[in-house]
Order: structure tokens, then C-alpha cells, then sequence
């Protein structure tokens, strides 16, 4: 993952060090007037701050895999049969992808993309199981690829699959399937569950602390 931003406020920097890079180009952006989406104080669900320009890596990511950004406007109840299939596919996606940076495969710093016969990133990962599970007759505005920062203060992307209780985690470097406030992570950006087109900020979690400590 290539890190987001040009810079964050003097204080907020000496707090994250290195991670300052990839939280600056969320701060930056401006949110409409008014809340992207009515939001509510709860722990279970990522928590969504306004619109946010979409990482640089998924620029065209609508243009190239127009799936990846569909909305159906159809809600599917996530019960045990269909969690079953979740982790099915998460962990066959882990097994069988082999892992393998945008450098080395294309020659270019960022490249989001399905994974090809050489593997793919992390966003490659997250791109592929969701695929995967729409597939599986997922519907696609459940599935939104965020962008975080791992527990080394990484640069990273996950799937979250929303189950209209929780906001779980899909992790190419795990196949334990968690809540995204246990995973450790600071979450940075979010597909925009309304209009996976768009882009959401979200800073929390992890160094921002409150729920995703």
C-alpha cells in the first residue's frame, strides 16, 4: 500500500511518527455538508466522519472492475450458513494468493488490481474476496475494501463485511475473522457503504484509540 497525505498538524505528527504519512490525506479531506450518513455511537460498526478522496491506488478501481463499486440496493442477513461461506473463502483467498508487492509485480507503486498467477497486496487480496463473495450471492455495498494502518503502523487494506450487527474483518495476514474494534487496526478509509463509488474517512482504532484500541 502506497501511504496516503502531504502532512498533518504539527502536534498530531510528533503523536504518530511514521504513520503521520498515511493519516494526512484523510485529514485533509472536507466533508459535505451535513454527515455522509446519519451515524450513531456504536462500537460494533466502523465509524464513519465524512466523505474522502478515494487512496490513490483506487483512482480507477470503478473504471477497471466496475463490481467492486456496484450497489444493489439488496440487504442479505448474515447467518451462520452464510458466515461459514465468509470464512471459506477468506481462507482459500489467504491459502492460494501468494503475496507479492505492486513493485515487483508491476514495476509501479501502487496497483489496485485482482491478483494475477504471480499472487498480489493486500488490496489485491481484499479486491479478490470480495469478488469471491459476491459471487456467493454477497451483496456488494456489504463488502467495502478500508484502508488502515496494521499493528507495525503499516500501510494496509482489509475487506469489511458488514452484517447489519457488526462490521467484521476479512485479513490476507490472518484468517481469524474478527470485528474491526478488535483487530488492532487504525482504520483510515472506507469504501462508502451507501455508495461504494465513493470514499469515507474514519480515523479511529489503534492510534486514534477510543474503540479500535
Amino acid at each position: 500500500m502506497q501511504r496516503d497525505g502531504v502532512r498533518l498538524r504539527h502536534g498530531l505528527a510528533r503523536r504518530l511518527g511514521v504513520a503521520s504519512l498515511a493519516l494526512a490525506g484523510v485529514l485533509a479531506a472536507t466533508p459535505p455538508a451535513g454527515a455522509v450518513d446519519a451515524r450513531r455511537p456504536d462500537a460494533a460498526m466502523v465509524p464513519i466522519r465524512g466523505a474522502a478522496a478515494a487512496p490513490a491506488g483506487a483512482s480507477h478501481l470503478c473504471q477497471t472492475l466496475d463490481w467492486a463499486c456496484a450497489s444493489t440496493g439488496r440487504r442479505m442477513a448474515i447467518d451462520a450458513a452464510a458466515m461459514d461461506v465468509v470464512r471459506a473463502i477468506n481462507a482459500r483467498a489467504n491459502r492460494s494468493v501468494r503475496s507479492i508487492s505492486d513493485m515487483q509485480q508491476y514495476r509501479v507503486a501502487e496497483r489496485w488490481a485482482l491478483p494475477t498467477a504471480r499472487g498480489g497486496d493486500c488490496e489485491d487480496y481484499a479486491i479478490y474476496k470480495k469478488l469471491e463473495l459476491i459471487k456467493a450471492g454477497f451483496p456488494p455495498e456489504q463488502l467495502l475494501i478500508a484502508t488502515v494502518l496494521d499493528r507495525k503502523r503499516q500501510s494496509h487494506a482489509v475487506l469489511v463485511l458488514r452484517t447489519g450487527a457488526q462490521d467484521l474483518v476479512l485479513d490476507n495476514l490472518t484468517s481469524r475473522i474478527v470485528p474491526w474494534n478488535k483487530t488492532g487496526y487504525t482504520f483510515l478509509r472506507m469504501q462508502d457503504p451507501r455508495q461504494p463509488t465513493r470514499w469515507v474517512s474514519v480515523l479511529a482504532g489503534g492510534i486514534m484509540g477510543g474503540s479500535g484500541s
